[in-house]
């Protein structure tokens, strides 16, 4: 097969007008073309690589995340399966491995480290050195790294198991990657010094920098819930050869309008004269970094490349992997295929009473969990909400809601607390996406709304729901109480649907509700957390009471 273009060599960086030859899933010449032969229409260049993901954020199966995310010209992920990981154990990465065997797309997965996350929730597994070692034996193509390191007190107080997984990871020869938002100066070189390479939590270019003096790649982060790229896109002149894009954690709706080419044309807005070092970022860091086996336009490499109309509009027209065209036009190329469900739920009903939080008086003050659109971290603040009949309650005039985080691996009592900056004004909403242990975390306008919206979730055994007044919506999943089993549009199309009802008719003024609840619960981002088991203060790495006395 031949394509004729003017290709962007990002090893040699130059663009040569030249005619690609391929056979058998590889570029077998790169044949430049004579002076005086008409000026090719299109450019071709590597595909894009998404250099940190958790899938299951995007409510997909790998094969279905696949099928949208090859449409925006990526042809390949660095993919962390501690969500599945954290419900099912070695079981459920092993199940994301042989689902991504059904796509031609790159998926290199990650030996999770931190699973539970931390000592202070219930997961449903646990994985030891000897689970990673496991599977970095036995998954020698799939398994590419160790993923993010989040417990980063762990490593820095000498924790034994983490230095253990640490040192399986460098023994064989695998990238181990990072997680340590707000760590700055010395303890941030203690952290690099000990191994951990990338970092993707970096909000600010002051912290960037830190991590980068310290040796560690930065990853810019721009997903559904955390917005990053503004913060830290100065830094590409200077340092492209030591950054990467990822999504991180991507919801359906918004991996149908864009991936990593939506980055790619922001960073070309914001520095139109650094094409190579946006598209190195883009394309070729990662490749290398992680060692993956997508070509990179050159002699010998796979065919894995993308083809768009120009410059400066960037669009996207073909995307190519292993000699294939699996996207043309905006439409995807690649099958799907319905994924079989897997679980660990433990399904039951909740009455209004469950839900209840005993205050004495007619006024609480209460810690509170604030939200910060667009931000994982969250900030503590202090508030006080009505009290009726020995019952703390929401008040959503203040927007100071109740929060409740329920454990799905065994009947125990909700663990509540408070949150504000969400806008809902009626009803609830509810998750069996909450990272990292994934019980079911809601928040709601009163107790019976709470109540309703767990219920529904507990009903499916694990999905999502949005209830008002008079409607009830809910979007199963039944993989893992993670991932839908349908065709990757059709999830996408009834997430937005809940979406905008969680904010059209419930209030919410979130841009993306339900991801930013998902991190509600995850303890290692500070600063004020709710897990399965109380109220977490993620500077102190400690429980700390909702009842201000």
């Amino acid at each position: 097969m031949q394509h004729t273009a003017h290709v962007i060599d990002l090893v040699a960086r130059r663009i040569v007008p030249a005619t690609v030859h391929t056979a058998s899933g590889r570029i077998t010449a790169l044949e430049p073309l004579p002076p005086g032969s008409p000026r090719p229409a299109t450019y071709l260049l590597p595909g894009f690589t998404d250099a940190h993901v958790h899938i299951e954020s995007s409510l997909l199966a790998p094969v279905e995340f696949a099928r949208l995310a090859v449409v925006h010209g990526t042809v390949a992920s660095v993919s962390d399966p501690h969500e599945i990981a954290n419900v099912l154990g070695l079981r459920g990465v092993s199940w994301m491995i042989d689902n991504a065997r059904l796509t031609p797309f790159h998926v290199c997965f990650g030996a999770p480290s931190c699973v539970p996350a931390t000592a202070f929730e219930t997961a449903g597994a646990a994985l030891t050195p000897a689970d990673v070692q496991y599977l970095f034996e036995h998954y020698p193509d799939e398994i590419g790294y160790l993923a993010e390191v989040m417990n980063y007190p762990g490593v820095l107080s000498g924790e034994a198991d983490l230095l253990a997984k640490i040192s399986l990871a460098q023994r064989f020869g695998r990238p181990i990657d990072g997680h340590a938002p707000g760590l700055r100066g010395e303890a941030a070189r203690r952290y690099a010094a000990a191994g951990c390479q990338t970092d993707h939590e970096c909000v600010s270019e002051a912290e960037a920098r830190d991590k980068l003096a310290a040796g560690m790649k930065i990853l810019i982060r721009e997903g559904s819930a955390a917005l990053n790229f503004d913060a830290l896109i100065g830094l590409l002149p200077h340092f492209a050869d030591r950054l990467m894009f990822c999504s991180d954690d991507k919801h359906p709706d918004s991996l149908v309008e864009g991936h990593i080419n939506l980055l790619v044309k922001r960073a070309l807005r914001r520095f139109p004269d650094c094409l190579f070092e946006v598209l190195q970022v883009a394309c070729l860091n990662p490749v290398r970094h992680y060692n993956l086996p997508c070509g990179l336009l050159q002699p010998g490499d796979r065919a894995d490349f993308i083809e768009v109309d120009n410059l400066q509009d960037f669009n996207i027209l073909r995307t190519f992997i292993g000699g294939a065209c699996v996207a043309e036009n905006a439409r995807t190329r690649l099958p799907s295929h319905r994924s079989m469900p897997l679980n660990a739920f433990v399904s039951r009903q909740l009455s209004p009473a469950d839900f209840r939080l005993a205050a004495p008086g007619l006024k609480a003050r209460v810690r509170v969990i604030a939200v910060a659109d667009g931000q994982l971290v969250t900030t503590a603040q202090t508030a006080e909400v009505p009290v009726l009949e020995g019952n703390a309650l929401s008040d959503p005039q203040q927007d100071v809601l109740k929060m409740a985080v329920v454990n799905r691996y065994a009947a125990a009592p909700p663990a509540l607390g408070f949150i504000s900056k969400t806008g809902l004004k009626h009803g609830a909403m509810a998750s069996s996406v909450a990272h990292d242990s994934h019980n079911i975390v809601a928040v709601g306008t009163d107790d019976e709304s709470l109540c309703r919206a767990v219920n529904a979730v507990m009903r499916e055994q694990g999905g999502l729901a949005a209830v008002g007044a008079l409607q009830e919506k809910v979007l199963p999943l039944p993989i893992a109480g993670l991932m839908s089993d349908a065709e990757g549009y059709a999830v996408a199309e009834a997430y937005t649907a809940l979406d905008g009802f969680a904010r059209t008719t419930l209030g919410s003024s979130l841009s993306a509700p339900f991801m930013s609840l998902s991190f509600m619960a995850l303890l290692v981002i500070p600063s004020l957390k709710l897990s399965d088991r109380g109220l977490f203060d993620g500077q102190t790495f400690s429980f700390t009471d909702v009842l201000i006395s």
